[in-house]
């Protein structure tokens, strides 16, 4: 009955893997079985596992067992560093009673869990970063829609002085000055103290003047009406 290998070194968290090789030379179909031990600092061996010769796989929490005739299997799951210790396999035969074969002993040393490298710690430190991100896309947005009230703004602004857009309530006409003009008459008298001789003086006449009246108030179509009126 051989155990290997001799030796593993193995990280927290993994499992090692030992195979037992049986070899039996008159194999008649006597039934046996393999027992799995393992000791801790040259102290009485304790039994962890069994399986049988008929038995292809035997699962516990913390072992498997794969039959692989005339090789077997077993693999420690979720290895802690308690698990360190030496692990041997034992043939109990069924046909001759109370013999039992020993392999060799095979040590196994469970190291301490790797530390998180940075390779891990980058994407933590990219989702830390995620906020102040959509933070600067926030303002972005903000700033763009800023831009696009002043220029709408802006354009408002340059129509309303144009008088190129209608007003919220109503159209109202544009407010047009208008001067009016009058024509009359007027009679200048002439001075009854300084009358010049009726042979000297010249023929009466009539002078005309143009007055022009500036309206003060814009011309609107109800004053426009009423001045009809």
């Amino acid at each position: 009955v051989t155990f290997f290998p001799a030796v593993l070194t193995l990280p927290a968290g993994g499992s090692a893997t030992f195979f037992c090789n049986i070899s039996m030379e008159n194999d008649s179909g006597s039934e046996y079985s393999l027992n799995w031990y393992k000791e801790i600092n040259h102290s009485q061996a304790q039994k962890i596992a069994e399986i049988s010769r008929n038995n292809p796989q035997t699962k516990t929490e913390k072992y498997l067992l794969t039959n692989h005739t005339p090789a077997f299997k077993i693999e420690i799951l979720n290895l802690h560093q308690n698990d360190s210790g030496s692990y041997y396999c034992g043939l109990i035969t069924f046909f001759e009673p109370n013999k039992v074969m020993e392999s060799n002993r095979s040590h196994l040393v469970v190291t301490a869990a790797p530390e998180k490298t940075n390779a891990t710690d980058e994407p933590e430190m990219e989702e830390g970063n995620s906020p102040d991100h959509i933070k600067a896309v926030f303002l972005g947005i903000l700033l763009l829609a800023g831009v696009v009230i002043l220029l709408i703004f802006g354009y408002l602004t340059i129509t309303y002085g144009r008088g190129g857009m209608i007003p919220h309530g109503g159209w109202k006409p544009p407010m047009v000055s208008v001067s009016t003009v009058d024509y009359g008459v007027l009679e200048f008298q002439w001075d009854q103290c300084n009358q010049m001789p009726s042979e000297t003086r010249p023929v009466e006449q009539t002078e005309y003047a143009t007055i022009i009246f500036p309206e003060e108030k814009p011309i609107t179509p109800e004053r426009a009406k009423k001045h009809q009126d």
